[in-house]
């Protein structure tokens, strides 16, 4: 009998297999798992195998991000970084010492700041004038929908008064319309098209910095929701191409080949084209992003009805729709045919039907032809659509983290949406029962990527660490083995790597060793567990 190269012995062990969900011992030759079952599996330890003991922690398969932006990510790690805190005047201190750090930056970059940190969700030009004034400032916020300018990055690129705003964004203005220093969606790139670009060794580095940080977090593959230059924003394929033909790609990453919104069909056979010279080793590009919509938080996501304003009266605004939904139909349709994949932002109930409207007519025109299309965000789906995820096999991926009170859902969301409307968001519950497969990824980083705490949320509808006892839409919360498989074999799923997401024989180990069991632990201590390695192809890439 042949032995294994390595063996985890001393479970529990969670495989994500319906037929036998939990065992003791695992054991993997070259890339693959051989077997799974209990005492029976020590017997392929040989001399050179490697023993984990488990010794009560918990084995599950590697977690997969189904919509990230890695690259961009990892570059913001090493960029003027507001995230981890909401408090204005630890914004002020970190650009100023970002910004005396680093005197020959012509440009202070970066982002992550909370609309809920500012009154009304905007923040003023005024307050990054008093601490750069005679450099440009541009920072992303939180959602990556907006950004912060001080007045000589608007002085720049020459918006005033005067200027009207792009028709797929917003330049927010004081009483007598001068720029406030807050642009919304596509008025970003009137200012972000002036930042230098990006070097390719600057992506690669910001990939790599990205895949150990993720690694540590358990996630062996993901897919990158934006591969093209939006907003100033540079294509990072290069990174990802350079990185599988050196061998430093360790992850399994699908990319989602960006939709240029300004554009129409005729772009398809240039996505053809981009498709086939973007494939190598652990990564492939066959799905095309379409971005539907914008957020509720600036009023851009589309919906069916209109926004409220602060007296809950209705207003003229029901979003932005990117994409005409006719038109969309016929790129959906086209883009199926050609056997891509459609990753769709849809975020509104509006922008949630237009998207499932135009899979809809795709099948109509091609039949079945299992792409794997599937909606990101989902944050107000009608209850009219719902049903419509099973019956069209279009895939639900939820952002979990997103499904919790916090001050951006209770301040600059819930008031705006009204109750019925807000009761219609991330309903999760509702999805499964309903017979959809869900999932699940980040958007980091718009959010933490740790999919810990997203299970923490997907199960608990409340923060992790919260305090209050307030959970959010109670009756949507998902069960952790459903959640799990939505982090792991869903999300496998969609990115077309279909042997991983469960530890069956024959199956490639992608494996993460948890502290603890989460599945026997409470609820409410889930994203207290943290991960102590993590297995691609069963090469270790992680050991905390």
């Amino acid at each position: 009998m042949s032995t294994a190269d390595l063996v985890f012995t001393g479970g529990p062990v969670f495989t994500g297999d319906p037929a036998r969900t939990r065992a003791t011992s695992l054991a993997v030759v070259g890339e693959r798992i051989i077997a799974v079952g209990h005492d029976e599996v020590r017997e392929l330890i040989g001399p050179r195998t490697e023993v984990v003991d488990l010794a009560g922690k918990l084995l599950i398969p590697g977690f997969q991000d189904a919509h990230i932006h890695a690259v961009s990510g990892g570059m913001e790690m090493a960029e003027c970084d507001l995230t981890g805190t909401t408090g204005v005047d630890d914004y002020l201190r970190i650009i100023g010492t970002y910004a005396a750090a680093h005197p020959d930056r012509p440009w202070i970059t970066g982002g992550g700041w909370s609309m809920e940190s500012f009154e009304g969700g905007l923040p003023s030009r005024q307050l990054l004038d008093q601490l750069v004034p005679d450099r440009p400032v541009l920072l992303s916020n939180r959602d990556h929908h907006g950004a912060w300018a001080n007045s000589r990055a608007l002085e720049l690129a020459g918006i005033t008064a005067e200027t009207p705003d792009p028709a797929d964004g917003r330049i927010e203005r004081e009483a007598d319309g001068t720029p406030s220093g807050v642009l919304q969606e596509g008025a970003v790139a009137l200012v972000q098209r002036l930042v230098p670009a990006s070097t390719e060794a600057d992506r690669t580095e910001g990939l790599l910095r990205a895949q150990a940080m993720l690694h540590s977090l358990g996630i062996t593959g993901w897919q990158d929701a934006l591969l093209g230059s939006f907003s100033g924003i540079t294509d990072p394929s290069d990174a990802y191409l350079a990185a599988a033909r050196d061998g430093s790609l360790t992850a399994r990453v699908s990319g989602a080949l960006w939709w240029d919104r300004a554009r129409g069909a005729e772009q398809i056979p240039e996505l053809v084209e981009r498709r086939a010279k973007s494939s190598h080793g652990r990564f492939r590009a066959g799905s095309v992003k379409i971005m539907q919509d914008g957020v509720a938080e600036n009023f851009t996501a589309a919906m069916t009805s209109p926004y409220l304003d602060a007296c809950g009266c209705a207003t003229a605004n029901t979003g932005l729709s990117f994409v005409d939904p006719e038109a969309l139909r016929d790129y959906v349709t086209e883009l199926d045919a050609l056997d891509f994949q459609v990753h769709f932002h849809a975020l509104g109930d509006r922008a949630v039907r237009e998207a499932l409207n135009a899979v809809e007519a795709a099948i109509e025109a091609n039949g079945r032809r299992g792409n794997r299309h599937h909606l990101a965000h989902l944050q107000v789906v009608h209850p009219e659509d719902v049903a419509r995820f099973a019956r069209l096999g279009a895939l639900a991926n939820i952002q979990p983290l997103w499904a919790a009170h916090e001050p951006q859902m209770d301040e600059l969301t819930i008031p705006f949406l009204g109750p019925e409307r807000a009761a219609w968001q991330y309903p999760f519950g509702d999805l499964v029962r309903a017979g959809a497969t869900l999932v699940a990824g980040s958007d980091w980083p718009v959010s933490s990527p740790d999919p810990l705490a997203g299970l923490h949320v997907a199960v608990n509808r409340a923060e992790p660490g919260a305090t209050d006892g307030r959970v959010f839409l109670p009756e949507q919360r998902l069960d952790l083995t459903t959640a799990l498989a939505a982090y792991t074999a869903g999300s496998a799923h969609v990115g077309g790597h279909d042997e991983a997401g469960s530890l069956r024989a024959g199956y490639l180990a992608d494996l993460v060793v948890l502290d603890r069991d989460i599945l026997t632990g409470p609820a409410e201590e889930i994203a207290e567990a943290r991960v102590e390695q993590t297995f691609v192809g069963g090469t270790r890439v992680y050991a905390g």
